[in-house]
């Protein structure tokens, strides 16, 4: 199979219909009538008589080593018959991939300098000699066999036999005796990815929306299997990765063969250098159970915290809500009581779902030995070790002399020589007008119109003319010499280009050709623009055809495109030209160093510059090619390239006429219809010239069978305009083969390489001009990615052969440089940069002074640093060396080297490995992009490919899997990322191909929609940071001892002293709120407590001492009459928020019960919301529910039915209507420490936790917060949370009572109806003081964002605000206070008002902002030193900054200390540990249905393992610190600021570090405009984040790179699984936060409904 090379991305996309129903490309050789190495006429000629072969191939090769045998000179026979010897041929692969095992050649004697190398071999032909891997003379046929395929050869030169039949013939023919005829490209991938086999990949899973491109019949369903889920999970799994030769089943036997004869070194290097020394293959009858104990065993090395908060009561799951965001408060699952089949991991997941054997299947890929591990780091200034690639010891190094300047042959002197190329068309259009110049041809390919030289001269007179005279601006002329103008001319009208060219020439003016900018979009356009502005250009010529084709303003001018400056476009057709005056004479001047004309080139980071080319090198690059080229006057010379720029614009428009050449040109939409026409035309015009790029021959292969009738012999060269490319050389071979029989001379094809920057510089010559014989160097891959040539005698499977360009041009001077840094002479055997020196290179990038003088003026310099030569050279930009015979060798382009752990690779190399990897089934065989990314301080390999529409999911990703392990083995690099997009999506190059750079843009800004997406994190990057080593452990007395003598403080703050700041008659008289609201009905009847605000802002109800007294009297008599309770019975409230609950709860406290608030259910999401409710009633013994009748039949319905089981409810009561009667007598407890109520929640972590609250700590709550506030009879605040759990609870149901205040009461729910309702409230009454949740401030600033003009014309005004707390459990969400306040700025809310509070579940309220004090503190810590649970203050805006925010003032009574998490020892300021706190109002316990709160006890009573050992302290579970501040608080002292970093149990340990998923989080949703929500959490050691996507599906996979890159950039942390899902998914509770472990509960049990799952490899 042959596989010519394309441009980077290729350009043979077009032509894929050619290539239906071919593998690969094996029609090539179809008319080649060679036999390994053994070539037929028609008439089989006697074995003696050779025939004449091509001059011989010089082949780069080594003195053998000791011992070896060196390869002597080859010659290929042309005979019928005879003995034949192949030997050393198998070294000379004639194929584009020929790379493979990536075995370390032997250490070979280095090439000496200058040293002409023996070897030669029969050119070209024998190269199809190496077309199955084995030669045919190695096999011994007999000789009847041999009789029959000459026979064969000579019926299918005479058209006899089909070329299908001869194939089948000769097949059957050669079956016995050759084992397997392959491509040795293909064969070579095959070698390698036999070697991983077995490895399975888990198969990301897709929403079947988001595969609109795939036909229905290709698509399987995710789970169409009737067994059991696992059992079907497993069989899919199965049917995936299913061999990888399935399409190939004669593939097999020989692969079999290739594995058991590769030697025991080539096994070793690869176990040793790529993380697949073993297969892992995974059991496809594995059951549940064993993978159930690989997941519990992997859990069990999953670091755990030894106090990880209260026992988690629930198992099993809750499934999940869909579009609007889920207010959950519901818990991880169901009570004990409740029976679960579903088989558990260690930390209670189920594991029965395709995504936990997805998982394990990833787990299991991943487990391979990584790359060699890296000693060495560089370390910051703490350790944050990245680690840094060393030099591999064992890597080859060059151990030549150091190369000298090569000098081309001189420039020669010919008479009458023009003295300009102006003179010259001059010249020709005045003595030869008749003399065809240029041909142009439509897209049949018939000739329309021939230019003479004497139209050329006189319409580019008459446009000179034109420009300079008749375009004026105010009555002055547009233009003046030396001014640039753009040339907009499409790629079939080489007239009016040439015209226009030499038109700007004569009238002084600079040429900027440019392309035909179709759309405002086009890629690179904007850059085409920026070029345009900094050059000046005003105006643009073009022809009339294309004026029309350009998209219009509606004012009929075209329109100014994206990044253009302002154009005047002019048309150049013949009418708009004005007659010259007989007076004006242009003047014809010699050349001079002026600029010329600027030619457009594209960097690799798609920067567009412009490259001056002046008048005296345009005429010595011209006087160069004449004499390389052998140009005479009057030839014929086809032109198949873009005549615009690089060798099309010098070979078929300036050269041309310097020597008065005929040119036919053939434009690319002629190419696409036949690509055969070139071929034609050069048949038909008889040509003398072919300028060609090695696509056009590729594209000729594919068609040529329909044409038998055409002659190549007019031939003298054919230039391979690319034959630089590395594979270009398959192309050459392979167009030779198949032409060669049509007249095509060997010696005829003549590579070049060329630069924008050096024009041509170096070009084969034919030998009748002097040419050295062609040579081919087979040079060691792995050598190459370290820059050092050795040429490979063994490994077949691992080598580049490349052919030479030819000699260097005359008159130039040549040296190879390091590519980096100073220009230093490179050693002979070492790959450099190519630097030329001559008369002929480009002068400047226009404008860009810095670049120029580090491109155009390099002074390349010895070992020594001695300058090699006064003059300056130009950098090519070609990657190469000089060989035998002073040939030049290009293996790359710097824009294609992608630098990847120190080691060099080039783009169109994996191209090539990527296209033997069966492309035709899947991806467009052109349309491949390869680019590095830079990730985490390295370059990263991205392959971006064009899917067939035809590809099915399955088949597409196990190319893209095939691909990976491919490049991996032949290149000996992993790839970072493999996306396919849909046909046709990528951005195209303007005359076919990719656009590389507006690939990469689009990648980077996640704007590329692929279709499918393979990320390789893992494999690839290997420069992680070490792990942290757990420091052998220091005891709490030397930490003390440390920060004693580092003059740190120890780490503990109080609120102010309680019992100077009340009376505490009055404290003992508060003691029982049940006492305290009788004394205010009694004293204060009609005061109002509590106003109920509904959606539209009015009252809808109100309570009054005296009322909310005689309700809850009304309530104690309903417990005790119809619910028959006594003292101490619990009883579940479960009222929406309101009046009623309040009540209801003084009345259990009249009562004597205990109450619970539960949070109703949801009516529209009783499946999920009821079991909670469940929960709760169950967990608290619950002997009766107190409710509204509305809920009472919704608990009792149907739907309630389904989802739990309803009869075993307890007592329901409805307390709608209740008769009036008076309680006897109201229940007083014995003792203050009894318990008043009990508090139930679910932690973030999923857990449901009940705490006990007693009498004593309730008034000590109500007492800190009244005081913290300032909470007077006479004030109001305005409270807008959910009054169900902690100080939420409180300050709707307690304070009000406890402190007088009135409360204006807004329920959260009611926002979504009205989101203003809350600030217009506090607004009307004139709130100061105000508390709400982080979900209603993020309602407010997303839904009010664009409306605070509108509430200032209501009237809102915030002004009278002098505090909004927010209420919540977590680290304090800066930029959300932060918008917040600066959005209502606008309405009076001063920027000091909105700050923080911080409670949990042992003490529901810490801190709170309160009325006085100073104002909170924001620092900026160090998020690296946070991993490794320290604390490090930095400058606003210094990397890795994280701000956080004081979390409020401690309140009175309460005292916090920071003890280290393990030892329990106090922690000095500014060290991060767990906040404990010590308070009156702090709870008194866990409450569980099993009672054991022995197990956390220590939450509640721990204590100090060192200093003040006495004191009692509950643990909340959470890290921060506290730090001294220089303000001062109200008595007068320095003011301590405590900061929370977050929830202990939600830190993730990887990779020996803490890290909060809060700063993951961020990362995430800054890394793309369409996320809206993102949560992580870890799975047997992986890191999962999910990411809610707000925008169409077909963004979901940009997602996936982003999101990698950016915590791998900003945490150093590698993404295991990437999971896209719809907006909404990702539970929150009520106070805002997010239930990571319900979502992470949800997508292992496949309940998420994803839009895309990536497993990361």
């Amino acid at each position: 199979m042959f596989f010519c090379n394309t441009t980077q991305g290729g350009e043979g996309a077009e032509k894929t219909s050619a290539l239906k129903g071919q593998e690969g490309c094996t029609a090539t050789a179809s008319r080649v009538r060679t036999f390994r190495g053994r070539r037929y006429r028609r008439a089989p000629a006697p074995p003696e008589a050779p025939a004449p072969g091509p001059p011989p191939r010089r082949v780069l090769a080594l003195p053998a080593p000791p011992g070896g045998r060196r390869p002597g000179l080859r010659r290929r026979l042309r005979g019928a018959r005879g003995p034949g010897r192949c030997g050393a041929a198998r070294r000379f692969l004639p194929l584009p991939a020929r790379r493979f095992r990536a075995l370390r050649p032997r250490p070979l004697p280095v090439l000496p300098p200058g040293a002409v190398l023996g070897g030669g071999c029969g050119g070209a032909r024998a190269m199809a000699a190496e077309r199955g891997g084995c030669s045919l003379d190695a096999v011994p046929l007999p000789p009847e066999v041999r009789e029959s395929l000459a026979e064969l050869e000579l019926e299918l030169s005479e058209g006899d036999i089909t070329q299908k039949g001869y194939e089948k013939k000769r097949a059957k023919l050669l079956a016995r005796y050759i084992p397997l005829v392959q491509d040795v490209h293909t064969e070579a991938v095959q070698a390698a990815l036999a070697k991983y086999k077995e490895r399975k990949m888990p198969m990301p899973s897709k929403r079947r929306s988001v595969l609109v491109h795939s036909s229905v019949e290709t698509y399987t369903p995710p789970d169409t299997s009737s067994a059991s889920e696992d059992e079907g999970s497993l069989r899919r799994q199965g049917r995936i990765t299913s061999t990888p030769f399935q399409s190939h089943s004669n593939v097999e036997p020989w692969l079999n063969r290739v594995i058991q004869g590769s030697s025991t070194s080539s096994s070793a290097s690869s176990t040793s250098s790529h993380p697949g020394g073993k297969p892992a293959a995974a059991s496809n009858t594995a059951t549940a159970t064993a993978a159930a104990t690989v997941l519990a065993d992997l859990m069990a090395h999953t670091q755990l915290d030894n106090h990880s908060a209260p026992p988690d009561v629930t198992t099993g799951l809750v499934e999940h809500l869909h579009h609007e965001r889920p207010q959950l408060a519901s818990v991880r699952g169901v009570p004990r009581g409740f029976n679960s089949s579903i088989l558990e991991t260690a930390d209670g997941v189920p594991v029965n779902s395709r995504v936990s054997s997805k998982i394990q299947q990833l787990l299991n890929t991943l487990k391979r030995p990584k790359r060699p591990p890296l000693k060495e780091f560089f370390v910051d200034d703490f350790e944050e070790l990245l680690e840094v690639q060393q030099p591999d010891p064992n890597q080859p190094k060059p151990e030549g002399n150091q190369m000298s300047v090569l000098k081309g042959e001189p420039l020669g002197v010919v008479t009458n020589w023009p003295p300009s190329l102006l003179a010259a068309l001059q010249r020709w259009g005045t003595t030869q007008p008749k003399s065809p110049c240029l041909t142009a041809l439509d897209t049949t390919g018939k000739a329309i119109y021939t230019l003479t030289y004497g139209k050329l001269w006189s319409r580019s007179l008459k446009l000179a003319y034109t420009l300079l005279n008749k375009l004026t601006t105010r009555n002055e002329p547009l233009l003046k010499p030396g001014d640039r103008v753009a040339l907009v001319f499409p790629n079939s009208d080489p007239v009016m280009f040439m015209v226009a060219f030499y038109g700007c020439l004569l009238a002084e003016l600079i040429p900027v050709p440019i392309e035909v900018p179709l759309t405002r979009k086009d890629a690179g356009s904007q850059q085409i623009g920026f070029l345009l502005g900094s050059c000046g250009v005003t105006l643009a010529l073009t022809t009339d055809a294309c004026q029309k084709g350009l998209p219009k303003a509606q004012t009929g001018e075209v329109v100014t495109f994206k990044g253009w400056p302002r154009l005047i476009w002019f048309v150049i057709d013949g009418k708009h030209l004005a007659k010259p005056a007989k007076d004006w004479h242009p003047q014809v001047r010699d050349a001079s160093a002026e600029i010329a004309y600027i030619e457009y080139k594209t960097s690799k980071e798609g920067s567009t510059v412009g490259i001056t080319i002046s008048h005296a090198s345009m005429l010595a690059h011209c006087h160069a090619l004449t004499q390389a080229c052998g140009y005479s006057e009057a030839e014929t010379l086809t032109n198949v390239l873009d005549f615009k720029r690089d060798a099309g614009l010098w070979h078929g428009v300036l050269t041309s006429v310097m020597n008065r050449m005929h040119v036919i040109s053939i434009p690319y939409a002629l190419m696409k219809v036949n690509p055969l026409s070139w071929i034609q035309k050069v048949c038909s015009y008889k040509a003398r010239v072919a300028v060609v790029k090695s696509r056009d021959m590729h594209w000729s292969l594919l068609a040529q069978r329909d044409q038998r009738d055409v002659s190549l012999s007019s031939l003298r060269m054919l230039i391979v305009a690319d034959g630089a490319n590395p594979w270009s050389i398959s192309s050459c071979d392979a167009f030779l083969n198949v032409f060669q029989s049509r007249g095509l001379r060997p010696e005829v094809i003549c590579p070049c390489a060329s630069s924008s920057e050096a024009l041509t510089v170096a070009i084969r010559r034919p030998p009748e001009l002097g040419g050295p014989p062609p040579g081919k160097a087979v040079l060691s891959m792995n050598c190459l990615s370290f820059g050092v040539i050795r040429v490979d005698t063994e490994e077949k499977l691992s080598i580049l052969t490349v052919q030479d360009v030819g000699q260097i041009m005359p008159g130039a001077n040549v040296c190879v440089v390091k590519v980096d840094g100073t220009p230093y002479l490179c050693k002979a055997d070492e790959v450099g940069e190519i630097c030329v020196n001559s008369g002929a290179t480009g002068m400047a990038y226009f404008g860009l002074l810095g670049i120029t003088k580090n491109v155009f003026e390099a002074i390349p310099v010895t070992a020594t640093g001695v300058p090699v030569s006064d003059q300056p050279f130009t950098r090519t930009g070609l990657l190469g060396f000089v060989g035998p015979d002073y040939l030049v060798f290009v293996v790359g382009k710097l824009d294609g080297l992608m630098t990847v752990s120190g080691r060099r690779h080039n783009a169109d190399d994996v191209v090539a490995t990527a296209l033997a990897v069966e492309p035709m089934k899947f991806v467009y065989r052109g349309r491949i992009a390869v680019f590095s990314v830079t990730v985490l301080h390295d370059d990263r390999i991205v392959l971006v490919a064009e899917q067939r529409p035809d590809a099915s999911e399955e088949d597409s990703f196990q190319w893209m899997s095939r691909v990976l392990q491919a490049i991996d083995s032949i290149h000996q690099v992993g790839v970072y990322c493999l996306a396919l997009v849909p046909a046709n999506t990528l951005p195209k190059a303007p005359l076919g191909g990719i656009h590389v750079s507006e690939t990469k843009q689009r990648f980077l800004e996640g704007a590329l929609h692929p279709c499918n997406v393979l990320m390789c994190p893992h494999t690839c990057v290997t420069n992680l940071p070490k792990p942290r080593q757990k420091q052998p452990d220091v005891g709490p007395a030397s930490m003390i001892v440390g920060n004693l003598v580092a003059g740190k403080r120890i780490a503990q703050a109080s609120g102010r002293d309680v019992t100077q700041l009340e009376d505490n008659d009055q404290a003992r008289k508060f003691l029982y709120l049940a006492d305290v609201l009788q004394w205010r009905a009694q004293t204060t009847p009609d005061h109002p407590l509590f106003l109920l605000l509904n959606s539209k802002g009015t009252v809808t109800s109100t309570a009054s001492c005296i009322q909310l007294h005689k309700r809850a009297e009304r309530v104690a008599v309903a417990l005790m009459e119809k619910g028959r309770l006594n003292v101490g019975d619990h009883v579940a409230l479960v009222y929406p928020p309101g009046v009623d609950l309040i009540a209801t709860f003084y009345g259990c406290l009249y009562a004597g019960c205990i109450p619970i608030t539960v949070r109703p259910p949801h009516p529209q999401n009783l499946a999920t919301t009821l079991p909670t409710v469940k929960m709760i009633v169950e967990v608290s013994k619950s002997a009766c529910i107190l409710t509204t009748q509305v809920i009472m039949k919704l608990l009792k319905s149907k739907e309630a039915a389904a989802a739990v089981d309803i009869k075993t409810w307890p007592t329901i009561l409805d307390t709608d209507d209740m008769p009036k009667k008076k309680l006897a007598n109201i229940f007083r407890p014995a003792s203050p420490d009894m318990l008043a109520y009990l508090d139930f929640s679910v932690s973030t972590t999923g857990i449901l936790a009940g705490v006990k609250m007693s009498h004593a700590a309730t008034s000590a709550l109500c007492r800190s917060i009244k005081l913290q506030c300032e909470l007077y009879p006479s004030r109001q605040i305005a409270i807008c949370l959910d009054p169900y759990c902690g100080l939420g609870f409180a300050l709707w149901c307690l304070c009000s009572v406890y402190s007088g205040h009135q409360s204006i009461l807004v329920p959260p729910l009611e926002l979504e109806s009205n989101v203003s309702l809350w600030l217009s409230a506090v607004s009307q009454y004139k709130v100061r003081v105000t508390f709400c949740s982080y979900s209603v401030m993020e309602m407010c600033t997303k839904g009010l964002g664009t409306q605070t003009d509108m509430l200032r014309m209501k009237g809102v005004n915030l002004s009278c605000v002098r505090t909004c707390m927010v209420v919540a459990e977590e680290r304090p969400r800066i930029t959300l206070t932060q918008s917040f306040s600066k959005l209502f700025k606008d309405l009076g809310l001063s920027a000091r008002a909105v700050s923080t509070t911080f409670g949990c579940r042992v003490n529901v309220a810490i801190c709170l902002q309160g009325t006085a004090g100073p104002d909170p503190t924001t620092v900026y810590v160090d998020m690296r030193a946070l991993r490794h649970d320290r604390v490090r203050l930095v400058e606003r805006g210094s990397p890795h900054s994280l701000p956080l925010m004081e979390s409020g003032k401690i309140l009175p009574g309460v005292k916090v200390i920071i003890a280290h998490t393990e030892t329990k020892g106090p922690l000095g300021d500014s060290h991060l540990g767990e906040i404990w706190v010590s308070s009156p109002h702090n709870a008194t316990g866990y409450y569980t249905v099993y009672g054991e709160e022995a197990l956390h006890a220590d939450h509640f009573t721990a204590r100090l393992s060192f200093g003040d050992t006495q004191t009692i302290w509950a643990r909340t579970g959470y890290l921060g610190f506290l730090r001294r501040t220089e303000l001062t608080d109200a008595s007068g002292e320095r003011h301590d600021a405590l900061y929370v970093v977050g929830s202990l149990d939600e830190t993730l340990e990887l990779r020996g570090m803490r890290y909060h998923p809060i700063d993951i989080e961020t990362s995430v949703i800054r890394a793309h405009k369409s996320i809206a929500e993102c949560a992580v959490f870890t799975w047997t050691n992986l890191l999962v984040v999910v990411v809610e996507l707000e925008g169409s599906e077909q963004e979901a996979l940009d997602l996936v790179a982003l999101v990698t890159n950016v915590v791998l950039e900003e945490h150093y942390l590698i993404v295991g699984v990437v999971v896209i899902v719809d907006p909404g998914v990702i539970p929150i509770n009520s106070r805002g936060e997010k239930q990571r472990m319900h979502l992470r509960d949800g997508f292992l049990a496949d309940q998420l409904d994803p839009i895309y799952v990536a497993y990361n490899m």
